[in-house]
C-alpha cells in the first residue's frame, strides 16, 4: 500500500485490524534491525495508537496501559511516547498536544497532518513538495529548517458529507 492509500484508509472504512497490524509487524522488523527493544509497554503502547486513525493524549494513552497493569504515573506513557516519537514510530500533534502512530515507520519521508475538526480523525499524507518548497523559501533567506510540523485542520469526507 503506498503514502497516499494508506492517508487515505484515515477517512474511509476499511480492515483496521489489517492495517494496525501490517504497521506494528513492520515497526517491529526496523526496531530489531536498528537494535532496538519494543518493551512491553512501548509495543502496548503503539497498538493502543494504532487502534485507531486518530490521535490521543498521553494521559488516554496512561489511562490505558493503567487499565492494563502497565502503572499509573505519567512517566510511564511519556517514556514509551518519547520514544516511539524519537524512533520514528510515532508523530506528536502539536496542535492537539497529542500523539499519532507512524504509519510509515522506518521510512524518511515528511508528513502532514490532515485534523477533522469535528470528528477527530488524524491522516498522514505525504507533503514532500510542501517541506521542498518550504526549503527552498527557507534556503533563499540562508535558514536551514532542522525539524517541520505540518498540520491542517478541515473536515474529513464523512463530516463534509454529513455537514
Amino acid at each position: 500500500m503506498d503514502a497516499r492509500t494508506r492517508g487515505a484508509a484515515a477517512f474511509r472504512p476499511h480492515d483496521h485490524s489489517s492495517c494496525a497490524a501490517s504497521i506494528l509487524s513492520h515497526a517491529e522488523k526496523v526496531a530489531a534491525a536498528a537494535g532496538l527493544r519494543l518493551t512491553p509497554v512501548r509495543r502496548r503502547t503503539l497498538e493502543i495508537l494504532l487502534e485507531e486513525h486518530r490521535a490521543l493524549g498521553a494521559y488516554e494513552v496512561l489511562d490505558r496501559l493503567a487499565q492494563e497493569g502497565f502503572g499509573n504515573k505519567p512517566p510511564v506513557a511519556y517514556r514509551a511516547l518519547d520514544f516511539l516519537v524519537e524512533q520514528g514510530f510515532a508523530h506528536r500533534i502539536r496542535r492537539l498536544n497529542a500523539f499519532t502512530a507512524c504509519m510509515h515507520p522506518g521510512e524518511a519521508h515528511a508528513p502532514a497532518f490532515l485534523i477533522c475538526s469535528r470528528c477527530g480523525a488524524v491522516a498522514e499524507a505525504p507533503a514532500e513538495p510542501v517541506r521542498a518548497a518550504l526549503d527552498a523559501a527557507a534556503g533563499q533567506l540562508g535558514f536551514v529548517i532542522e525539524r517541520t510540523n505540518i498540520e491542517a485542520v478541515g473536515l474529513c469526507p464523512a463530516c463534509r458529507e454529513a455537514a
